[in-house]
């Protein structure tokens, strides 16, 4: 008895040890396919680039005035681009291997015009760090070269199509312009809105300015426009602003506010309300006066402190009435009052009283802040 307990035993333990092997062999195997197709195209790279030292090496050798030592780098930076720390090594050994081979052959020679100098070498060495410095920074980040730029391009284009304010009905007319800092393609101004209430009779737009501008911000701007639009229609619109807020104070940014402005707006009586988390005043023009007066809301700046409280500011939006909802960079300036910027903002404005606000916001943008080193949104709202 004690015999078949030990044979069982013994047969358990070949058993395991059979699947480890199984399972390291599988795992081997499978490292190595994803190393050779190298996410696709990786080991093509790697063995494109290889076969190109060999040809820079002959060349320098036949003919060193027309193809320097130098000439090495270029597979080198190639190699920083599009490979990974490990098989960028193995490229570096074979260039070293290669200038050495070069060193000789030239030296060997009778007559050497060009022989390889020490600040060959030390310039082959130079772009060899610099390119494992960049083949290091794409691995800790997990984005390939080849699709860096693609994946940028699809945020921008997905903030923008989150942007996109929603068509309205026959009498109204909105448009939006978003303007990042030095023409950059990311800002830390964004929209999010939604046409909201039964069949949609409402609408619900945020426009908000997170802290930071350009790329500094742009991962928080992403981030939050997310979820901000997730937010949007599904709370009721006074819920909005403090969800909003809870949401930044539990990200822990270090710089984890933004100011922001919520409109809804009746679209069957133009009735609106205005909440604001410390943003600045909109402004409407009333047709029956031709004037601008600022729609002033109260509240607090999102992400400061929790249990915060936002007061509405309420107002009509009447046949040829326009509201324009604007961030700071639009009226900001060091040297003036914001005041003053509102003013000439408005001034501006007054131009397309007569022939309508159509297109109106992407040339008042131009008009009063064409080279203003920050982000500028403007939102403009008109009931025909």
């Amino acid at each position: 008895m004690a015999r078949g307990s030990r044979t069982a035993t013994l047969r358990a333990r070949r058993e395991r040890a059979h699947k480890t092997v199984h399972r390291l062999r599988t795992g081997l195997r499978r490292s190595a396919v994803d190393y050779f197709r190298g996410g696709g195209s990786e080991w093509l790279a790697f063995l494109a680039l290889f076969l190109t030292v060999p040809v820079f090496t002959g060349a320098t050798v036949v003919w060193p005035a027309w193809c320097p030592p130098e000439a090495l780098v270029l597979p080198l930076v190639a190699g920083g681009l599009l490979l990974r720390p490990a098989s960028l090594l193995g490229l570096y050994a074979i260039a070293a291997t290669a200038l050495v081979l070069e060193t000789a052959l030239i030296e060997a020679r009778d007559v050497s015009p060009d022989p390889v100098r020490p600040g060959s070498i030390l310039v082959v060495a130079a772009v060899a760090l610099i390119g494992l410095l960049i083949a290091q920074f794409r691995s800790r980040v997990g984005v390939p070269w080849r699709r860096g730029g693609t994946m940028l391009f699809d945020l921008r284009e997905r903030i923008r199509a989150q942007s996109a304010l929603p068509q309205l009905p026959k009498g109204w007319h909105r448009e939006m312009s978003l303007r990042p800092a030095g023409g950059q393609s990311f800002s830390g101004d964004f929209v999010v809105a939604a046409r909201t209430g039964p069949e949609g009779r409402s609408l619900e737009v945020v426009l908000t300015d997170v802290s930071g501008k350009g790329m500094d911000a742009a991962s928080r701007s992403l981030l939050l426009s997310g979820a901000f639009g997730g937010l949007l229609g599904s709370l009721p619109p006074h819920q909005f602003l403090p969800a909003a807020n809870g949401y930044l104070l539990r990200q822990s940014w270090d710089e984890g506010f933004a100011t922001s402005i919520h409109l809804v707006l009746d679209l069957d009586t133009g009735d609106y309300e205005l909440i604001s988390a410390g943003h600045l005043p909109g402004v409407q023009l009333n047709a029956g006066t031709g004037r601008w007066h600022e729609i002033a809301a109260e509240g607090p700046l999102l992400g400061v402190y929790d249990g915060a409280e936002f007061h509405p500011a309420k107002g009509t939006l009447r046949r040829g009435d326009v509201l324009m909802l604007f961030t700071d960079g639009l009226v900001e300036r060091s040297d003036r009052d914001l005041s003053e910027g509102i003013d000439r903002l408005t001034g501006e404005a007054d131009r397309y009283v007569t022939t309508g606000f159509r297109g109106a916001a992407w040339h008042l943008i131009e008009a009063v802040a064409k080279d203003v080193n920050d982000d500028r949104a403007l939102l403009l709202i008109s009931r025909e």
